[in-house]
């Protein structure tokens, strides 16, 4: 079973360069990653600033990633966040938003996602005015496919705790109010959801109306905590039979381009295996098909340290890691060395 597999870069933190996004792209799209969502939070025009255009340097990186992904068969998408446009979607904010769908609509821009994620939740008829918004946007964009993330995009209680109680029955409002053409994004029963099963998926599709489109916050590490860690390991919890009770399946990428390449591989094979597929042997596959045998040899052995102890657990191992590291001529390794130097630890979240 396959499902239709691709990136969406909705990460906090230090945003990927333009040169390490374009290849990443090119790396994966052999694997099946038909897609990528450009969205990362550290661009404000897309967020705090979303009102404003895009620098013209920046609007040209943008037009020559559309143009990449074209070239290699790849959908090319961008992820708007209009900070609580909900709360006045007035005559300046449909104005400014008719300017930004038609600077993307100049971009080629095949995906475009709403994304109304990590803001205040608790406002009254909340789902109505969300979604009156998705279908103004709908009526104007250009893009081939949309798709919304709602501000309650999982079961997890963290974003009630965060975000403000979410309205009752806002999923099933949501869901029944929005046209059957628009895509949900759904990360499942967490935020960063370690499993998902078809029970789960398939309630979620009968509260929405549709098949969710999986956000997956594996093998992201954008959090306070999340950033001392590296995210490798082979993926676990997706097994290939969710792929009948989806609409698609986006990975959030970890901060660090080149290694989020590894678990990101074997994402791909548990799909392309089914039951045959082994976490750990994928694993080992994908860090070879990444960063070469030597490193991956090192990965392997080192791959507690660096995924389950974490940068402030490191002790005098931390030392050994990067003198280990140093030593390789390759991007990996070099992402490696930065961490242990601190170069991705963020400030958000718990």
């Amino acid at each position: 079973m396959q499902a239709a597999l691709g990136t969406i870069e909705g990460y906090y933190g230090t945003a990927w360069s333009w040169e390490a996004r374009a290849q990443t792209i090119a790396f994966l799209a052999p694997y099946g990653y038909g897609f990528h969502i450009y969205a990362p939070k550290a661009d404000a025009f897309l967020r705090e600033r979303w009102q404003e255009d895009h620098p013209p340097e920046a609007a040209d990186r943008l037009r020559a990633l559309a143009a990449h992904c074209r070239a290699l068969g790849v959908h090319f998408g961008v992820g708007l966040s209009p900070f609580e446009i909900y709360r006045g979607f007035d005559r300046d904010a449909r104005a400014a938003l008719a300017r930004k769908l038609a600077f993307f609509a100049g971009l080629g821009v095949e995906m475009f996602a709403v994304l109304f994620d990590d803001m205040k939740g608790d406002t009254a008829g909340l789902a109505a005015k969300q979604v009156d918004i998705v279908h103004w946007i709908a009526e104007r964009a250009s893009a081939q496919s949309l798709i919304v993330c709602p501000s309650y995009y999982s079961d997890d209680p963290v974003l009630d705790r965060v975000f403000g109680r979410r309205p009752e029955n806002y999923l099933e409002e949501f869901g029944a109010r929005l046209d059957p053409s628009v895509d949900v994004f759904w990360t499942g029963e967490e935020v960063c959801a370690r499993a998902f099963s078809i029970g789960h998926l398939e309630r979620i599709a009968g509260l929405l109306g549709r098949k969710p489109f999986l956000w997956d916050n594996y093998p992201v590490n954008d959090g306070k905590r999340m950033s001392n860690h590296l995210h490798l390991r082979g993926f676990t919890g997706r097994p290939a039979e969710i792929a009948d009770c989806i609409a698609a399946h986006a990975v959030n990428p970890a901060l660090q381009p080149v290694l989020t390449r590894i678990p990101m591989l074997t994402l791909a094979e548990s799909y392309a295996k089914g039951g045959a597929y082994e976490y750990g042997r994928a694993f080992e596959t994908a860090a070879e098909a990444v960063a070469g045998p030597q490193i991956a040899q090192a990965l392997r052995r080192d791959l507690s340290l660096l995924q389950d102890t974490g940068l402030d657990r490191l002790g005098d191992a931390a030392e050994r890691l990067r003198k280990r590291y140093a030593a390789f001529d390759h991007p990996a390794a070099r992402e490696i060395v930065s961490w242990l130097d601190g170069a991705w630890r963020t400030s958000f979240g718990p």
